[in-house]
Formats: C-alpha cells, sequence, structure tokens
C-alpha cells in the first residue's frame, strides 16, 4: 500500500507548489501589463510629438517672406499646440550686396502639454525678408 500512496502522490501537484505557480504567473502577468502600458504612453508621446514637428514645418511654410523690419505671430491648434513664429533682420556682412533686412532669421516654436510636462519643438530658418 506504501508504494501505491507515493506513485499516486507524484501523479498531482501540492496546493504549495499551485500557490507558488500562481503568484509567479500573477507576477509575470502584472509585468507585461506594465510594459503594455508604457508602450501605449510611449507611442501617444511620439505621436504628439510628430504632430508638433509637422505643425512647425507647416508653420515655417508659410513664413518663408517676412516683412524686412521682422515679425511675430503665434497660434493655438485645436489639439492644444500652441506656435509661435519670429522674425529677425540678420546682420550684414562687410561688403554684402544684400539690402538691411533681406535675411530674416525665422524661428518657430511649438508647445503642448503631455500630463504634468510642458514640451516644446523649435526650428531655426531663414526667410527672405520683403518689403510690405
Amino acid at each position: 500500500m506504501i508504494a501505491v500512496r507515493s506513485q499516486r502522490r507524484a501523479v498531482g501537484f501540492s496546493l504549495l507548489e499551485m500557490l507558488v505557480a500562481m503568484v509567479i504567473l500573477g507576477l509575470a502577468l502584472g509585468a507585461m501589463y506594465q510594459a503594455a502600458g508604457g508602450a501605449t504612453r510611449n507611442l501617444r508621446t511620439d505621436e504628439r510629438y510628430a504632430y508638433a514637428v509637422e505643425l512647425a514645418r507647416s508653420v515655417r511654410a508659410n513664413y518663408t517672406q517676412v516683412p524686412r523690419q521682422g515679425m511675430a505671430d503665434s497660434g493655438e491648434t485645436a489639439g492644444g499646440f500652441r506656435w509661435s513664429v519670429e522674425a529677425q533682420p540678420l546682420p550684414r556682412a562687410r561688403g554684402s550686396r544684400l539690402d538691411e533686412g533681406a535675411l530674416q532669421t525665422l524661428l518657430v516654436r511649438v508647445n503642448w502639454a503631455d500630463g504634468s510636462r510642458e514640451r516644446t519643438v523649435q526650428l531655426d530658418s531663414i526667410a527672405y525678408g520683403v518689403d510690405r
């Protein structure tokens, strides 16, 4: 009879072994859910960053020609992205044949809130100054 009991006992798991297996499974699932949640947050941040870069490029494209004396403008999108653009005349190099204000430094900034953090994208460019 003793031999039969040991064979029967070896066939199944004990309650303690099942509890340990369930704890390990719970920890593994918790880590997987946390990793999936982090990936989702990173994807949302990347999408908003890509949108801000495209918005900055679009604003820059709208200001290829600016007044010779410089300018500043700003706005906000429906999604909460705030943009600003500033143009200032570049100093003329000695001996330059360009008129004063013909070249402008163009600074485009896009700001948005990402949770509790404020994020910014900035593009620096050159614009052509014209008389308006």
